[in-house]
């Protein structure tokens, strides 16, 4: 799976937990944290929209958009990754390390454990890339 870079990923997050938004909506709440014009928010969801990452439903004049990918499996990923690329960490990671975040409710929690179990059991069973040697 693609990751989404940076900006994208505030763009999920927030649909994450307000879908579905316009663009306008979605520019309106992140301009302060990605300090961008509008124009490159929309360029950014028509991205979004070929990776596969959103989908968007046209209403009038106005694009809606709706994350498409899961969010749990998403966050594993992203959380797995750096574990191993930055503390060169093979095995899960401790949930607990989540436990009071704002993107996460307790709910999920137990989804995430089993996704990062899951992610860190088929990374052990992977041959090593010669190229990282």
């Amino acid at each position: 799976m693609q990751q989404p870079t940076a900006p994208e990923l505030e763009i999920l997050k927030l649909l994450w937990q307000k879908q579905p938004l316009t663009a306008r909506e979605l520019h309106d709440e992140l301009e302060l944290v990605l300090g961008w014009g509008y124009s490159s928010t929309r360029k950014t969801l028509e991205r979004m929209g070929e990776k596969g990452f959103v989908a968007v439903q046209v209403q009038g004049n106005k694009n809606i958009y709706c994350a498409t990918l899961d969010k749990m499996t998403t966050l594993a990923s992203f959380a797995q990754d750096f574990a191993k690329r930055i503390f060169e960490l093979d095995g899960p990671l401790p949930v607990a390390m989540f436990a009071d975040s704002k993107l996460v409710n307790a709910d999920e929690i137990a989804d995430l454990e089993l996704m990062l179990s899951k992610l860190a059991g088929a990374q052990e069973n992977k041959p090593d890339d010669p190229q990282e040697h």
